[in-house]
């Protein structure tokens, strides 16, 4: 048996209308929004009381989603221990192709963004950036070249 598709990934965020409109500026699309709670959440999860609103953002050519939840309760941590919960803010990164890196990055300075170096050559092949976009989490841009 394999795995059909990758489905979503899920970033735990401090500020949720922040993060949307971060991702809207990349060019992600909102899918939707719900509010979890509940036993199943609970258990899926493995906390207790579970409370968070989430809003599902969609690649433009609907292949690749993220999933930004904002925990109301029980309230988030910061990232450091050694096997977080599921609650833990931010993660290592997310890469996403781009047409135009320099424009991506300028707008996404407008809604915090940093760049984490520099924006750097790969050969022939590349431009890549990493900035720090939501919650602290890393999000590479790759402009393919050629």
């Amino acid at each position: 048996m394999t795995i059909q598709r990758m489905d979503n990934v899920g970033i735990v965020v401090d500020d949720l209308e922040a993060a949307i409109a971060f991702f809207t500026e990349l060019g992600m699309e909102l899918e939707g929004r719900a509010q979890i709670e509940g036993p199943w959440a609970d258990r899926t999860v493995g906390l207790d009381g579970v409370r968070c609103d989430i809003a599902m953002m969609r690649t433009p050519d609907g292949h690749g989603r993220l999933e930004l939840a904002k925990y109301h309760s029980p309230a988030p941590i910061g990232a450091g221990p050694h096997n977080p919960p599921h609650n833990t803010l931010g993660m290592h990164r997310v890469m996403f192709a781009v047409d135009d890196i320099e424009d991506v990055v300028a707008r996404l300075r407008t809604h915090g963004a940093e760049l984490v170096g520099e924006l750097a050559r790969y050969g022939d092949s590349y431009r890549l950036c990493y900035v720090r976009g939501p919650a602290g989490i890393i999000v590479g841009l790759a402009e393919q070249l050629g």
